[in-house]
């Protein structure tokens, strides 16, 4: 060592270890987009995007009115709009290059004061604009220019310096976006031949491509579908082989008009994961419907948004910004206590108007009743072990191939205690505790460089039935003698 002569400090890492925040509900949104009203509609065609506004969204992956057809545009109106909450991460499995239709005029179109309004869902890389069949190519910018209104149509203008202006028929041909050409083949997806993923595939990309990741998983318009439903329980059980998180799912409105017709289609569909959450019927905010599946992701961004981002609150008896229950159609759907609570009891998440408005109404997965583990009956709780596991994975991480001496065992014991006390004291949990235990780690195990925690954890658990017994006193009788 160098001589040295007088006073110096030097520093080590802290022993406490930093806890990685996570966002415990972030939603992962798979569906179909008006791609065709953006800048490039092939930008985000199976390419996960995290959008934190409106605008941003809109500028990604465009908007329509039309819910039916585009089903993000659904989610994004009820996130931004009605909601507030943000970031939502979208995945868009419409491909113009596949979903299509070819338009070629015949006969011309009638010109209206030097106007074409064109009601397809026009790709404008591919229009083209002729005065008649045989006719030479008009010249987009000289003859002609081609953008869509607010109503999401295709306004083709004819200018008065061009060779058209003055045609009172013009022949168009272009391709068209077809949203009807998509199917639940392409929200499930899979590998490709060049190794690329696509729809609910993707889902083992999103950590990497955002750090963050996935707390809840949903596709309305698709999730009705047994065989969806079915893929977005196991996918979301095993992302990256580290992470789970829950799936909202929908019943099918077109075959369960009653809440009679629920649990039996429930049963038989196999809607039953311990991951799963069960919605019906339909909501309606207005002239407006949505799947129910689109609203309580609000409802649940909301409430995690007022608890610091730890989802230890069931979602049911939350405001929503709904008017009304209904079918897909429309129908209006009316619903009693009793009959909400019954399909409560068979694990299905529905809407009451009892007191204060629209709440959502139901603490229960569709693991109900036929489970009765508590951390996979209650949604909350279910979401809380979830998000203790993503929380743990990604704190410690940073401890992987760290040599096995003691110091690193009392690190993570010592930092795990600190943050698991800190929700205990915050009222997140009731009650939690680390251990590393000998029975646990045998030698053969630490000879492979295998170490195991033991971690207690008790989330509360929603009291869904607050009781009062009432009692006539007759010994105050007494005061009137007094």
């Amino acid at each position: 060592m160098a001589f040295f002569h007088g006073v110096k400090a030097s520093e080590v890492a802290t022993s406490v270890i930093t806890p990685v925040s996570t966002t415990a509900g972030l939603p992962v949104v798979f569906g179909t987009a008006p791609v065709h009203l953006t800048s490039d509609p092939k930008a985000y065609v199976n390419k996960p995007v995290i959008c934190y506004s409106w605008d941003e969204a809109v500028a990604a992956l465009g908007y329509s009115e039309d819910w039916d057809k585009y089903t993000l545009s659904e989610v994004m109106y009820s996130q931004f709009k009605l909601y507030g909450v943000s970031p939502v991460v979208f995945v868009n499995v419409l491909d113009p290059t596949k979903h299509k239709k070819s338009q070629k005029d015949t006969t011309g179109r009638a010109v209206s004061d030097h106007q074409i309004i064109v009601d397809d869902a026009v790709l404008l890389s591919t229009l083209v604009v002729k005065k008649s069949s045989a006719s030479e190519v008009a010249v987009l910018g000289t003859d002609y220019t081609a953008a869509y209104n607010d109503d999401g149509k295709l306004v083709i203008t004819l200018l008065e310096t061009g060779a058209l202006y003055s045609e009172a028929t013009l022949v168009l041909e272009y391709d068209a976006v077809d949203a009807t050409a998509v199917t639940s083949a392409d929200i499930i997806g899979g590998a490709s031949a060049d190794g690329s993923s696509k729809g609910l595939e993707l889902l083992d990309q999103i950590y990497t491509m955002f750090s963050l990741v996935p707390g809840i998983i949903l596709a309305p318009g698709f999730s009705e579908d047994p065989t969806v439903a079915s893929v977005m329980k196991s996918k979301a059980l095993n992302i990256t082989d580290l992470f789970r998180c829950i799936v909202l799912t929908d019943v099918d409105t077109a075959k369960c008009k009653s809440y009679q017709d629920v649990n039996e289609w429930k049963k038989t569909n196999s809607y039953t994961g311990k991951n799963q959450v069960v919605c019906w019927p339909c909501v309606k905010n207005g002239d407006m419907v949505f799947h129910y599946s689109t609203h309580l992701l609000g409802v649940i961004g909301v409430m995690d948004a007022g608890n610091s981002d730890v989802p230890y609150q069931s979602p049911s008896n939350q405001d929503m910004q709904i008017t009304g229950l209904c079918l897909k159609d429309g129908t209006e759907v009316m619903l009693s206590l009793a009959q909400a609570n019954l399909l409560n009891s068979q694990g299905v998440v529905t809407a009451i108007n009892f007191t204060g408005g629209w709440k959502s109404w139901g603490n229960y997965t569709g693991a109900y009743p036929s489970t009765t583990d508590v951390k996979d009956t209650f949604i909350c709780v279910r979401r809380l072990f979830d998000w203790q596991y993503q929380t743990f994975i990604l704190t410690y991480w940073q401890e992987v191939d760290v040599p096995i001496i003691p110091r690193l065992i009392k690190a993570i014991l010592g930092s795990e205690r600190i943050r698991l006390n800190g929700l205990v004291s915050r009222g997140y949990l009731l009650g939690a505790d680390i251990d590393f235990l000998e029975s646990e780690n045998p030698t053969t195990d630490l000879l492979q460089g295998i170490i195991r925690f033991h971690t207690k954890i008790t989330p509360p658990v929603p009291a869904q039935n607050i009781e009062n017994t009432l009692e006539y006193d007759v010994s105050n009788f007494k005061s009137l003698f007094e």
